[in-house]
């Protein structure tokens, strides 16, 4: 079976597994959802994540997910650019989510970076997805 949407994957197993209530999940590796992961755990959404090797070529995340009184950190986790339709914002128009409390994150060519880095480095990009 071939996976349309790789991140959307990742983000939708993030969703799942905060709503169990669990501490750790599991996803495919690839540098992509790596870029984003470092994102998540420099803005603190995540506690961290681990690659780990399953061998023939095949890697998966540990992802440690972050709660805060019994309470998900992350209350909503969505995908804002999809395959079928890209989301593209310039350097005047970088989303804030929920009014700077939450997080858009971006593809830009220096990188995958916050949307508060985005506007710093004054770039634009593909706007990935958004977190708060």
């Amino acid at each position: 079976m071939v996976m349309t949407d790789p991140l959307g994957d990742m983000l939708t197993r993030i969703r799942n597994g905060q709503r169990a209530g669990k501490q750790k999940i599991s996803a495919p590796a690839s540098k992509y959802r790596g870029t984003v992961l470092d994102v998540l755990q420099r803005e603190g959404f995540i506690r961290g994540y681990n690659r780990i090797d399953l061998g023939s070529g095949k890697a998966d995340f540990d992802i440690e997910l972050k709660y805060h009184e019994g309470q998900p950190v992350i209350k909503k986790i969505q995908r804002v650019s999809k395959p079928g339709r890209r989301v593209y914002s310039s350097t005047e128009d970088v989303p804030r989510v929920s009014n700077g409390l939450g997080v858009a994150i971006l593809s830009t060519s220096r990188g995958v970076m916050s949307d508060t880095e985005a506007r710093d480095a004054a770039v634009g990009g593909e706007v990935l997805c958004s977190v708060f």
